[in-house]
């Protein structure tokens, strides 16, 4: 595994953090600030707002800008934004912190699945792409769980400071391991903004909104289903969420090998086995030892469905994949907000607190629903997104014949031989 893959992933612990770990500080930030809890889950918004707005934005912007340094850059404005947030003497300047700690996720995981791709062999691509990710997954299982106690020990404050000092480490270990990457030449938001027009694209972003909206439907509301349903205590909620981390970690690590063999079935799969799951949550939440192993399951059939949805839009979007790579992160925090609404509106309905099981599932049906129909209006297309093929400068895509793949190995053989000759 080349090592720019372990400052790809340090990067994307610290955020993975800082995103989730608000969740756990709410009543603390509220104490504190002297506001109501439900007006401290801006925050969590805020944050969101920032990441769909500052994907695209963010992206357009640095198009032309050789990936490293973007990739430098976009962790320093995450830094900045954090450190931001520590030292907010109010609310207001703290719900500026949190958008601005948001702005660069989506371009950073955009920026960062280019260049994971473009770091290893043909055939490998999906695996690189979900070792960046397992970042984000261990930030659930070890950065939110320790960033909660920290806070509720030293105040929330210090939570954001230890993620100033991730934020700082990763931007270190981003300028020492990750090797320099030219932009392609004829890279530009023009060609960045056809790129993600293309109507796989397009398809594809959807399935993410939807999809993903069926995992944050329960994710949301997991901490009140495991203490009014299941009956834990509250004290127990963290190790529950450490659980759900565990099972991302476990779906990243499986999506990988899987996406690189095979990227639609993947997808679909992923999708059915997430509707099961949740449909399955609907009943084994009433028992302890049944609702542990459940959420486990759900994390990892949850997380399976992110790799092969970032690497079919990098793929569809061919030459210019960052922009549709980026604008994957805005898909999946619409799905956030959308999926967490939507599960509220089944409990404020009186439908119960597991009824969010169900509207998950539906969700993830719709969502699959859309993937399948993507698929078979691109059947027999050249690269019709069912293998994963090279990502990058001078790469075209080879289709499932095979149609160009010595072409596709030399491009991407000769864009690493750069990259190599370049640290």
């Amino acid at each position: 595994m080349p090592l720019a893959l372990l400052a790809l992933a340090v990067a994307a612990f610290g955020i993975g953090t800082t995103e989730f770990v608000m969740m756990g500080l709410l009543p603390n930030v509220a104490d504190d600030l002297g506001t109501s809890v439900p007006t401290a889950g801006y925050l969590v918004s805020g944050y969101a707002v920032g990441v769909v707005v500052g994907a695209p934005l963010l992206t357009a912007l640095g198009s032309r800008v050789p990936r490293k340094t973007m990739l430098i850059w976009l962790m320093a404005l995450f830094t900045v934004g954090n450190l931001a947030s520590a030292v907010a003497p109010n609310f207001g300047l703290l719900l500026a912190g949190r958008v601005l700690a948001g702005l660069p996720h989506g371009a950073f995981f955009g920026v960062g699945s280019v260049v994971a791709a473009r770091l290893v062999a043909e055939g490998r691509q999906a695996r690189a792409v979900a070792t960046m990710f397992l970042g984000l997954t261990v930030a659930n299982i070890v950065g939110v769980p320790f960033g909660t106690l920290l806070g509720q020990q030293l105040g929330w404050r210090a939570t954001f400071l230890v993620v100033t000092a991730i934020g700082v480490l990763a931007m270190a270990a981003l300028a020492a391991l990750v090797p320099h990457m030219e932009p392609d030449a004829q890279a530009g938001l023009g060609r960045e903004l056809r790129a993600l027009g293309d109507r796989q694209v397009l398809l594809g972003l959807l399935t993410a909104v939807f999809g993903f909206a069926g995992v944050f439907a329960v994710y949301s509301y997991l901490a009140s289903m495991m203490t009014e349903v299941t009956g834990f205590a509250e004290s127990s909620v963290t190790v529950v969420l450490a659980l759900f981390g565990i099972g991302m970690t476990l779906g990243a690590l499986v999506a990988g090998p899987l996406t690189d063999r095979a990227l639609r079935p993947t997808l679909y799969g992923s999708l059915t086995a997430l509707a099961v799951v949740l449909v399955a949550f609907h009943f084994t939440v009433q028992v302890k030892w049944a609702a542990m192993a459940t959420v486990v399951v759900l994390g990892a059939v949850g997380f399976m469905t992110t790799t092969p949805l970032q690497m079919l839009v990098m793929n569809k979007a061919r030459h210019a994949p960052t922009l549709a790579a980026a604008s994957n992160h805005s898909a999946f925090n619409l799905a956030n907000a959308g999926g967490a609404w939507l599960g509220g509106v089944a409990i404020a309905a009186g439908w119960g607190w597991t009824s969010p099981t169900l509207v998950g599932a539906a969700l993830a049906l719709t969502g699959l629903a859309i993937a399948v129909t993507a698929g078979l209006l691109d059947r027999g297309a050249p690269g019709d997104g069912s293998r994963v093929v090279a990502v990058g400068q001078g790469v075209d895509h080879a289709s499932d014949a095979g149609a160009g793949h010595g072409a596709v190995a030399a491009g991407a053989s000769t864009a690493r031989a750069g990259a190599d000759g370049s640290r």
